[in-house]
């Protein structure tokens, strides 16, 4: 996806999975899932991974308590032994730029009581667009700015991580300017000396790609 923004040069010059369950040792179990699985998805078989059928699991009333959450993003099926979602999981709003998301959890047997810790690693997907703070940028420089002179923009941002976050940015081609990005720095480097007798203003394109 991409995201374009158009810059205005001006006053002087005018100018956007894997989903697996691995059963751990000592008990806990962890779950790895794409975020934004709609409700009732199953991300693994609690059943299956704690080796008990479904009628002891119903009556020993197995549920999965959250840490300091006051939502329930997972609960037990007792047709199937899945532990499915209760809603959608937004893996930016749960753990904004981190790189990983995990969610902790107790899942509680009873009668004995029997507990396992459970690790819910919830898995960027890309559904973010790049985005630039303004959709117009406008800059003033003078005519007797010299080629290789540097103008930063200021850099698009992206809600999504890793791989699915800006990996490039794109500069239309034009006659005046090349694009320079360093890390996070995007600059706009003039290529040939501006004339403003002949162009009182310049359009370019930058798009910024994930």
């Amino acid at each position: 996806m991409g995201y374009q923004g158009i810059l205005t040069f001006g006053s002087i010059f005018c100018f956007s999975l894997f989903i697996g369950a691995l059963h751990q040792a000592c008990g806990d179990l962890s779950y790895s899932f794409p975020e934004e699985k709609k409700r009732g998805s199953a991300i693994g078989n609690i059943a299956k991974d704690l080796g008990h059928d479904l009628k002891t699991l119903s009556s020993r009333k197995a549920r999965v308590d959250f840490e300091g959450m006051h939502q329930r993003y997972c609960d037990i099926s007792f047709d199937s032994g899945d532990l499915i979602t209760s809603e959608r999981m937004d893996r930016e709003s749960l753990c904004g730029k981190k790189p990983s998301c995990v969610l902790k959890a107790d899942l509680v047997l009873e009668n004995p009581l029997e507990l396992h810790r459970v690790s819910l690693h919830v898995q960027d997907v890309n559904d973010n667009s790049p985005q630039f703070n303004e959709e117009i940028i406008q800059m003033e420089i003078r005519e007797s700015a010299e080629k290789g002179n540097r103008f930063s923009i200021e850099e698009a941002h992206d809600g999504d991580v890793g791989q699915n976050d800006i990996q490039r940015y794109s500069l239309q081609r034009n006659e005046h300017f090349i694009l320079a990005v360093d890390n996070n720095k995007v600059e706009l480097v003039l290529e040939n000396k501006l004339d403003r007798e002949k162009q009182k203003e310049i359009n370019v394109l930058l798009t910024a790609l994930d």
